[in-house]
């Protein structure tokens, strides 16, 4: 697919055919009307104006009739659709498939590491995970610290850091206090809980007001060392003022140790790949999703792990899923998150279908099932090895996916809460996120966006389309990249400071 699409404009290559049943292609570049396409040797007249990424009709398409991409369905056709027309929300309907779970039959080992798998330099810890970076953190235990926890992290603002210290970072939320005890606050201790004793993280401070729901106690029991973690209150430290100078006390004697901690070579299979999209484009599933699966293989082959995150963008797609979990259990772990989701929006009154963003049909995405199907090109091909609840820590090697939302900062959480090491994100309009203590690639799905916000965008899958680059090649250069970021090279994410937090609050307030 897209392996020789030549860099000029003309009636063979303007438009991308993905699949032999689908009966429309999409604009590689801007189509004014009139423009004389071929599309597998089909003439194709367009008779309208058709933005790149956008769908144009190959042939006439009966009202009621199924509109395919990918080989799969993503809607029926309000109206009759001529050939050349352009396809979009506009004449293209949603609806809920009723969809052929093809269960596996047999069960998928879990693959194990690779002899020769090449190696980064990362920390290694007691647990035996790998860092790939090496931070102090201030965590809030509920937004009553939130406060604190900032002025803490940024009192080190300017400082000279000692050696192999990356520096100190808050975590700052809105939770925390007014939560339902029980599944909402399990999640909320699970994602924190995370994050304070995640590989990137050298030591951590965990701070709260002292009255608050989420009382700092639970992440400080039996087994905790108080090298690597220290709890305080506001309450119990003479307010603001004396809880910054008690963690700076504390966090001068992380610095020695952490200053201490080295580089070491690690094996790939250490890496932790968290898998995200956002501001999705229709070229998301052409050029930047399937080069990051292929990048996914890769890691998997060489024993690592990567999580697919984002229930709401398989949705429509999960058969695709179910057909590649390691066996029957698996694949009905996957179906309960879709099941529970349904759930949680109906409570809400919304569907799925909510999720695609103006951004995201501005650029040529009509509905999720057609967003959903170019997002799961991230998780390759590999075999689905487990499935994770938000922020639940990731233990297997292989392919795996984590029930998060759709929703960038929140889905990041999750994955990082799981102890995700690196994340890589394909993005078409543009995404500028980041993560206090991992580092995110950015991978431009598009050579427009790329150009347009170099400052953010670390690799352009959008060569690709271009016909500069196929999806293997963009595939090899964003592993290369992993090695090379978990080795200590800084991301654009990174040297811009985007620090974005927020745990998924799912319960009511009180």
């Amino acid at each position: 697919m897209l392996v020789e699409i030549t860099k000029v404009p003309n009636a063979e290559n303007s438009a991308i055919h993905l699949h032999p049943t689908d009966n429309v292609a999409i604009a590689r570049v801007p189509l004014p009307a009139g423009t004389e396409l071929r599309v597998d040797g089909l003439p194709v007249l367009t008779r309208d104006a058709i933005p790149a990424g956008h769908k144009v009709a190959l042939w006439d398409i009966a009202a009621g009739e199924t509109v395919e991409r990918y080989g799969q369905a993503i809607g029926r056709a309000t109206v009759p659709i001529d050939a050349g027309r352009h396809v979009h929300t506009h004449n293209l309907a949603f609806e809920e498939l009723v969809l052929d779970y093809e269960f596996p039959t047999t069960e998928i080992p879990i693959p194990g590491p690779r002899a020769d798998a090449p190696t980064f330099l990362g920390y290694a810890r007691e647990d035996g995970r790998a860092g790939t970076r090496n931070y102090i953190a201030v965590v809030a235990a509920s937004n009553c610290a939130a406060h604190t926890a900032e002025l803490i992290a940024r009192s080190y603002d300017g400082a000279e850091l000692p050696p192999n210290v990356d520096g100190v970072v808050a975590f700052p939320h809105g939770e925390g206090c007014g939560h339902a005890f029980g599944p909402d606050m399990d999640q909320l201790r699970r994602t924190l809980g995370g994050v304070l004793v995640h590989p990137n993280v050298s030591a951590a401070l965990i701070v709260g007001l002292g009255c608050e729901g989420n009382q700092i106690g639970h992440y400080l029991g039996p087994g905790v060392g108080a090298n690597r973690l220290v709890g305080m209150t506001l309450q119990g430290s003479g307010g603001t003022t004396g809880t910054l100078a008690a963690a700076r006390r504390e966090i001068t004697r992380f610095f020695e140790q952490a200053s201490a901690e080295q580089r070491v070579p690690c094996p790939a299979s250490k890496i932790v790949l968290g898998l995200n999209c956002g501001g999705s484009d229709s070229f998301s599933g052409i050029t930047a999703n399937p080069a990051l699966g292929y990048c996914s293989d890769l890691l998997v082959e060489m024993g690592g792990t990567s999580v697919l995150g984002e229930t709401p963008e398989i949705f429509g797609a999960e058969h695709l899923l179910v057909k590649r979990a390691r066996n029957r259990e698996i694949a009905e772990k996957l179906l309960g998150c879709i099941r529970r989701y349904q759930e949680y929006l109906a409570r809400f009154q919304s569907t799925f279908d909510d999720n695609p963003s103006p951004g995201n049909k501005e650029g040529g995405l009509s509905n999720i099932l057609e967003k959903s199907l170019g997002a799961v090109a991230k998780g390759g091909t590999s075999p689905l090895i487990d499935v994770y609840e938000y922020a639940e820590r990731v233990t297997a090697r292989g392919f795996t996916f984590m029930n998060t939302p759709g929703y960038d900062p929140v889905s990041l959480t999750g994955l990082a809460a799981g102890g995700c090491n690196l994340i890589a994100f394909t993005t078409g309009r543009g995404s500028a996120i980041g993560f206090p203590t991992i580092p995110v690639i950015k991978i431009a799905t598009n050579s427009h966006t790329f150009r347009a916000m170099p400052d953010n965008m670390d690799i352009n899958a959008g060569a690709i389309s271009d016909g500069a680059s196929t999806v293997q090649q963009i595939g090899q250069q964003i592993f290369d990249t992993l090695l090379e970021v978990a080795s200590g090279r800084r991301t654009c994410a990174e040297r811009l400071g985007h620090r974005e937090f927020v745990p998924w609050r799912i319960g009511p307030v009180m």
